[in-house]
């Protein structure tokens, strides 16, 4: 990456730690992939037991697998609860786990989270429940306002994830936003986070790379 571009990003970083702080949010940067793996490695207690949504930001960043590679951590791996009584069983577990991890579609020069879910397995952990929350995400989520995020959302997260779910939606096929009502639909949910009731719940990891969607 360019020395410019790697200054920009830092610098960025920097005001919108800031402001999350000011939300009641804990902001941290790294400037590599491999270096916001470490933090969150570091973050997490021994013994603490570990959930994650779903996040292409977590995989490429080698999260999860360094998770599972931990013994000293319970692992609430989502992919090994297949059946109804097992999904069912998975939602108390997370709600009840010490750390989730997850990445945000946006997050806002003025430090607001910005996400979109269609069944909101992800977002419920966000607002509620687990102890605390870690959200690693690349600069390139960054937008200028909460307008320009859910535009971002839409129009250039969405449609590649649609396509990565084989979700049969308009987006899949026209690769922007039709605002449809799809039983596929994966906007079903708008949440803006503009501020954390609790303190030290909430850590924002940015990462000087571009990662996810």
């Amino acid at each position: 990456m360019e020395l410019p571009k790697k200054i920009f990003y830092k610098t960025q970083a920097e005001e919108i730690i800031k402001k999350l702080a000011m939300r009641n949010m804990n902001g941290y940067y790294c400037e590599s992939a491999d270096e916001a793996k470490k933090l969150v490695m570091d973050m997490i207690a021994e013994g603490a037991s570990v959930a994650w949504g779903g996040s292409e930001t977590i995989k490429e960043t080698g999260i999860i697998d360094a998770v599972k590679a931990k013994d000293s951590i319970k692992v609430i791996a989502r992919e090994e609860y297949v059946t109804d009584e097992q999904k069912r069983t998975l939602k108390g577990l997370i709600a009840t786990c010490d750390y989730f991890l997850m990445s945000s579609n946006a997050i806002t020069l003025d430090g607001e989270l910005v996400n979109i879910d269609g069944a909101g397995s992800r977002l419920s952990y966000l607002i509620y429940g687990p102890e605390k929350v870690i959200i690693v995400a690349g600069m390139n989520k960054i937008a200028a306002d909460v307008k320009e995020a859910l535009s971002r959302v839409r129009n250039i997260a969405s449609p590649p994830n649609a396509i990565r779910l084989g979700c049969n939606t308009p987006c899949a096929k026209t690769g922007k936003c039709m605002d449809c009502l799809s039983e596929d639909c994966i906007c079903c949910q708008v949440v803006v986070t503009r501020k954390s009731r609790l303190s030290d719940r909430i850590h924002v990891i940015l990462v000087g790379e571009e990662l996810g969607y």
